[in-house]
């Protein structure tokens, strides 16, 4: 039985019943923004429980005889909107057979609505309490690995490899990552999971918005262009999606999140890097030496002559300053 979503008050009404559409079927939202709604139903028709609303969720976390608090540490802002879910899951194109990583599954909302996609689901959540939820809610099921560890110590080549060679059948497939991301880690996970385009395809985020915008909409020469914008531009194509207000988390944030969605480009369409930590560093050292020679704010990470062979074959001068070059012309 499939319960109507209802939207995030201090006094939740009950939830009445209304019935289940797949999440791939629904139709997109009629404008750039999702506000709470009391007419929404349920994605969870794979057996994954009742709708993720205010109710569910206050059971799931009170469940194994104790009360869960959201830890703030970690960034724990649940999902009460089926609809965001679904969004999610078509702003990445999630079909049958895809692999998907999601990062902080939470209480298992958008877990639901990806398999209810037919994916299967590699879900990686720091917290031991919800991941044990999460591996209940569930039940047994070769769709869905629940693997309790820090995304940022993750190692997504020895998981995700073995997985997609099984399933691609001698063509080269591609994973792909759907996340309602804790906001403390949005930055860290960007960074690690943009260069992997020989594993993923895809990524689509839910960040605050005004970190979504400004990751896909700033332009250079800009004060919000910034080294994190290089990089982004560099391994990926962004696109900002819509925006969720804030009424649709428990606890409830002080900001509205944002989804974005980037393609991520192949490791074959840029310029092989020595590394992606060493990359960063020379675009925070560019941007950090402002008005200076680029030989000058990056002689602490190469020698002068590499710098100066680098500048030439891009047809600058060994003189130039940092705002004159975009720091990615150098990365080869």
């Amino acid at each position: 039985k499939m319960l109507a979503l209802t939207s995030l008050s201090p006094r939740p009404a009950r939830p009445s019943p209304s019935p289940a559409t797949p999440p791939h079927r629904r139709p997109p939202p009629p404008c750039g923004r999702i506000r709470p709604t009391s007419a929404v139903s349920t994605a969870a028709s794979d057996g994954g429980g009742a709708a993720d609303d205010y109710h569910s969720t206050i059971r799931s976390l009170n469940s194994h005889g104790r009360r869960h608090v959201p830890r703030k540490s970690l960034g724990q802002n649940y999902m009460l909107n089926a609809r965001v879910n679904e969004e999610l899951v078509a702003a990445a194109g999630v079909e049958e057979g895809d692999v998907v990583l999601e990062i902080g599954p939470g209480t298992g909302s958008l877990t639901a609505a990806l398999l209810a996609a037919g994916a299967t689901v590699v879900a990686v959540e720091k917290d031991k309490h919800m991941a044990t939820l999460v591996r209940d809610r569930f039940g047994s099921t070769e769709q869905l690995k629940v693997i309790e560890e820090d995304i940022t110590k993750f190692h997504v080549h020895s998981h995700f490899l073995p997985i997609l060679e099984e399933k691609s059948r001698g063509t080269k497939k591609y994973a792909k990552v759907v996340s309602n991301l804790p906001f403390n880690v949005s930055t860290e996970v960007v960074k690690q999971i943009l260069p992997m385009g020989d594993v993923f395809s895809v990524m689509v985020l839910m960040l605050q918005d005004e970190a979504a915008l400004r990751l896909a909409n700033a332009s250079i020469q800009t004060p919000e262009y910034r080294p994190i914008n290089v990089f982004v531009n560099f391994y990926s194509e962004p696109e900002y999606k819509f925006k969720v207000e804030r009424a649709n988390f428990f606890p409830q944030p002080t900001v509205d999140g944002g989804v974005i969605r980037f393609k991520i480009k192949d490791a074959g369409e840029y310029p092989p890097v020595s590394s992606n930590k060493s990359f960063f560093s020379m675009v925070n050292s560019a941007f950090n030496g402002k008005r200076k020679m680029l030989r000058k704010s990056l002689q602490h990470l190469y020698s002068s002559a590499d710098i100066e062979a680098a500048l030439t074959n891009i047809g600058l001068p060994p003189t130039v300053s940092s705002p004159s070059v975009h720091p990615s012309s150098l990365a080869h």
